[in-house]
């Protein structure tokens, strides 16, 4: 049965099988023009994927038109509405039949003016696009017309808003600007509509672009709120800085750790300028805000190139957050290789690119040296830090009581919404929390030391009430106090826990804000506490009585005295005797003044009788006193009131605030084998007797008043250092 089968050869290998000759051969299809509508559909769906890139292309016309302030109205995603309003220079009327037309533009005359493109738009195919695949109203008003022109548009052509009625723009009222309604997108394309999945995915889209140029866009607002709605999700006012907008739209967590980055490249061309986030954020992806020639674009290369030179300074998996604008030769950029704009090419990208890292690292390395326990500023010079502070202090009030009070209220009412703190916000002190030294009895110890020394005052109240003070210039000085305060330094004050003295000498002390230590320096502290009170109590004082009234000449000459020994090779060039009996005079002729205002007693005969009076329980230290008086004289201005009232306060203040202290002394002693060690070497009584008061009136009463009075200004920011971080030692031990 083998041998009658009939076995076909294989074919051999390579060869072509042929086939069917029988059939015929289909005949050639002709080459045609598309008809003109498919090619304008075409070429829309290439320019306008979806929603938002059509508002990318009427906002940059906006920006382009001059504008200061764009509204952006959303419905369903930008598929049902999207409407864009600015106030720039608006189209003429003549202009509008060709303005839907495909490739007219304003900014572009010639194939040249491509190598030195300035502007956001240039191919004129934007509205055109957008006249193709949705219905396209167009208001616009310039500055020379007497009223707005609003036309409609349909595949690039006038058209008539309703049948029967003419092509025409008609007059309306309206203001100077340009308002463009889109409505229906994809109306004529509905492939490319149900390809959409939700209509709050493309919204989120919008707000990610609006977001972008309201960070990049200097001296222009933006808004944007969904269409019917009563609140705007992104309103970014026109006088914002570029670290405002990035908090008005990334949130405070990423504004409150930007670096400044700035690099530029001759050889190369270009300028970079922008923030990026330092070692202290991290996110789970990287938020890149990149501008080439003002164009936002994308560039996977250089958001790896940037992750890649954060992993040094970020725990693993963090990201960072970077804000880009780079100036690159108009020549050395393609603008025209993508369809929607989103990609550029420029020459020498490896090199920019490296040039941009290199400074990113060098930044990120020295803002990091603050986590090696150097002393660093880490405070705003911003005044008004609208977004920083989580205590808004009411600067309407006239007295610094009225702050104390109202800190007080928002803390009680922080307390009672508090949650459980995460550990990185865990704190071994608590200003809130009482302290085992309240629940000791203060009273004199053998040796003197570590008791509060009894106070050896005898304190006589009065009938008389304070009244308001209704002085202009008092009013003036007050609000000049309430300018200059600046928000995050005054919650830290009203919120503090006092740690400790550092250096008596330099006048340093220690206290603790939230989960941060600060080095103060208490000098410049209790000066403008001083000085605050002074103006909230003017003319209420206490007044510092003495049993014996005391000479006015000799004090004086007590002071001058002790400014001969500082004048020098200048100690002949004044007649000090000349000095005493100037001040001397000054002071007896204004004693009514000084009394009424100041409580400060001096008789006729040149006598002192009692001195103001600013806080109970805390007497200056008297030695003091002459080098006060002598000041009276030649810096406290007489002749102007406001000046005069200014200069006196301050000196006040600087005579109440504590005197600065000589360390502890300390001696070496060496033993039999010759190793030195440190012992205790008694110092002067006097002084270790003052040393006690300063510290006890530090810590139980200056500071606590501090904490509920003082108005942190601008000025005091130099006399405040941060020296650690809970939340930043928490990073460092993350990258261990």
């Amino acid at each position: 049965m083998t041998d009658e089968m009939e076995i076909t050869p294989p074919s051999p290998r390579g060869t072509k099988r042929k086939g069917d000759e029988s059939l015929p051969l289909p005949a050639p299809r002709r080459i045609k023009a598309l008809a003109q509508d498919v090619v304008n559909k075409i070429a829309a769906g290439e320019i306008i994927v979806a929603p938002v890139h059509a508002l990318k292309e009427l906002m940059e016309n906006a920006v382009d038109a001059g504008s200061t302030a764009l509204e952006v109205v959303v419905k369903d995603g930008g598929l049902k509405l999207l409407q864009i309003t600015d106030n720039g220079h608006g189209i003429d009327k003549e202009d509008l039949p060709i303005l839907c037309e495909r490739f007219t533009t304003s900014k572009l005359k010639a194939f040249e003016d491509l190598s030195s493109i300035g502007t956001y738009g240039f191919r004129g195919e934007a509205l055109a696009s957008i006249s193709h695949i949705a219905h396209l109203c167009v208001t616009t008003r310039t500055k020379e017309s007497s009223c707005a022109w609003r036309a409609q548009f349909a595949d690039g052509k006038l058209s008539n808003p309703k049948p029967g009625q003419s092509a025409d723009p008609k007059p309306i009222a309206g203001r100077p600007g340009t308002q463009i309604t889109v409505e229906d997108l994809f109306y004529n394309v509905p492939s490319r509509r149900r390809a959409f999945r939700s209509s709050s995915e493309e919204y989120a889209k919008i707000l990610d672009l609006v977001g972008r140029y309201a960070v990049h866009c200097a001296g222009v607002s933006f808004s944007c709120k969904k269409h019917g709605g009563s609140t705007t999700d992104i309103s970014v006012p026109v006088a914002a800085s570029t670290v405002d907008r990035i908090r008005q739209i990334h949130g405070s967590t990423v504004a409150n750790e930007l670096v400044s980055l700035k690099a530029e490249n001759d050889r190369w061309g270009f300028k970079c300028e922008g923030w990026v986030s330092n070692a202290n954020y991290s996110a789970k992806r990287t938020a890149l805000l990149l501008f080439i020639n003002h164009r936002s674009v994308e560039s996977q290369t250089i958001k790896k190139s940037v992750e890649q030179t954060y992993t040094t300074f970020l725990p693993k998996g963090g990201h960072p957050f970077i804000y880009l604008s780079l100036d690159i030769e108009p020549q050395r950029v393609d603008v025209n290789v993508h369809p929607t704009k989103r990609e550029v090419h420029f020459l020498n990208e490896d090199e920019i690119i490296a040039i941009i890292c290199d400074e990113i690292r060098t930044c990120l390395s020295k803002v990091d040296t603050s986590r090696s326990f150097m002393t660093q500023s880490l405070l705003s010079n911003n005044p008004k830090a609208p977004f920083a502070t989580p205590i808004k202090p009411n600067t309407s009030a006239t007295s610094g009581t009225d702050d104390a009070n109202n800190r007080s209220n928002s803390k009680s009412a922080l307390k009672k919404a508090a949650k459980k703190p995460y550990e990185n916000n865990l704190i071994r002190t608590d200003a809130s929390a009482r302290k085992i030294t309240s629940m000791l009895q203060t009273h004199p110890s053998v040796d003197g030391a570590g008791a509060q020394e009894p106070s050896d005052q005898e304190y006589e109240i009065t009938e008389k009430e304070p009244g308001a003070c209704r002085l202009a210039s008092i009013k003036e000085l007050r609000t000049e106090i309430r300018e200059a305060m600046h928000n995050e330094l005054t919650d830290i004050i009203s919120t503090h826990s006092f740690i400790g003295i550092v250096d008596e000498q330099k006048r340093i002390a220690a206290i603790q804000g939230g989960v941060k230590l600060f080095l103060v320096d208490y000098g410049m502290l209790c000066n403008e506490y001083f000085y605050q009170l002074g103006l909230t109590d003017f003319a209420s004082y206490g007044a510092i009585r003495f049993s014996t009234p005391l000479d006015l000449r000799e004090l004086l000459k007590v002071a001058a005295e002790q400014e001969k020994e500082n004048a020098g090779d200048a100690v002949d060039e004044v007649d000090w005797e000349d000095v005493v009996d100037t001040v001397r005079n000054q002071l007896v002729d204004r004693r009514a003044l000084l009394l009424e205002y100041f409580n400060m007693d001096i008789t006729s005969d040149g006598e002192i009788c009692t001195i103001p009076l600013l806080v109970k329980g805390y007497t200056p230290s008297l030695a003091k006193l002459p080098q006060f008086l002598l000041r009276l004289g030649p810096y406290v201005d007489w002749e102007s009131e406001k000046e005069c009232f200014h200069s006196f306060l301050r000196e006040l203040a600087a005579f109440y605030v504590p005197e600065s202290l000589p360390l502890p002394p300390q001696a070496m002693a060496a033993d039999a084998k010759g190793k030195g060690k440190t012992r205790e070497v008694e110092e002067d009584a006097e002084i270790a007797k003052r040393r006690i008061k300063v510290r006890n009136a530090l810590e139980n009463i200056i500071f606590p008043a501090c904490k509920a009075r003082l108005v942190g200004t601008r000025g005091l920011l130099k006399g405040v250092m941060e020296v650690a971080n809970l939340k930043g030692l928490y990073r460092v031990f993350e990258r261990c």
